[in-house]
């Protein structure tokens, strides 16, 4: 369990609590979270773009921006988790780093270790030696930004429509309003919105809808005792058996199996997850 008060260094298995789903589905985190990559590639979703994902590849991700990532089996990394509300001075907007000088991964890497080993044998004022580590860490990424090799590429119209949209969706996604009303917000037709994100991500607004909703609804049912009818009134379902048929339709399982498999017990059937594809009609 991640003690939410303090700056805390993890794996990301740790992170994702050895479910990868926390990490695959988009999703918002309501920590700071500051990621170190140093082994394997995949994919990352970040502020509505989606970006090849590599070894020494750091990534700011401020509280409530949603996020997603998929890094290979092969891969490595760790999250340096920061409360909300830390008075250190970090970024106020997600930045995806590639970092190539080695002096400047070495740096971060020895700032994460020391970090590390003050959290593994607490001591006196421990909290307090976090919080100095994570300070040199935030120096280090606002020293990188300067960097001219890290000044962001241009983003088209569609592009900074579909960071918008991941926004919204992150202050939004439980109210249960269709895509129709976010389009309209943001004032756009559904389907201009749709092509928008589609060739930002490579997902539709849809998809990370969608995918939102279910990361959730997954966690409310495996970390909380709120019963399904609770969830789907706190998620804008219009009732349990709906929001039943959704998580049934979107993990291979109903919301009492996804439960039990969070308590050991056991399972019947084919349990695998279906893939999150072609969901765009499936949010009314």
């Amino acid at each position: 369990m991640m003690n939410k008060g303090v700056v805390q260094i993890l794996s990301l298995a740790q992170l994702s609590q050895g479910q990868d789903w926390r990490l695959y589905l988009s999703h918002d985190h309501p920590s700071h979270l500051l990621l170190w990559i140093t082994r394997g590639q995949g994919l990352l979703q970040l502020d509505g773009q989606r970006r090849g994902l590599g070894a020494h590849n750091a990534i700011f991700v401020p509280s409530g921006s949603l996020f997603s990532m998929e890094l290979g089996r092969q891969g490595f990394g760790q999250a340096v988790v920061i409360p909300d509300g830390t008075p250190l001075n970090l970024p106020h907007i997600p930045r995806h780093l590639r970092v190539r000088d080695v002096r400047a991964q070495s740096e971060l890497t020895g700032l994460i270790e020391a970090a590390q080993r003050e959290q593994q044998d607490p001591r006196a004022l421990a909290s307090q030696a976090l919080e100095a580590h994570a300070a040199l860490m935030s120096v280090w990424l606002r020293r990188q930004i300067m960097q001219d090799e890290h000044v962001p590429d241009h983003i088209s119209a569609g592009g900074r429509l579909s960071a918008r949209f991941c926004r919204m969706v992150s202050e939004r996604f439980a109210t249960g309003a269709p895509m129709a009303t976010y389009a309209d917000v943001l004032g756009v037709t559904p389907t201009h919105l749709t092509r928008a994100v589609k060739a930002a991500t490579g997902k539709t607004a849809a998809d990370i809808l969608t995918e939102r909703v279910v990361y959730e609804a997954r966690d409310l049912l495996t970390t909380t005792e709120h019963s399904a009818q609770s969830i789907a009134q706190q998620l804008g379902f219009g009732s349990a058996a709906y929001f039943t048929r959704f998580v049934q339709q979107h993990t291979g399982r109903p919301p009492s199996k996804l439960r039990a498999a969070n308590q050991g017990l056991p399972l019947q059937g084919n349990t695998a997850p279906p893939a999150l594809a072609n969901v765009a009609n499936r949010i009314a």
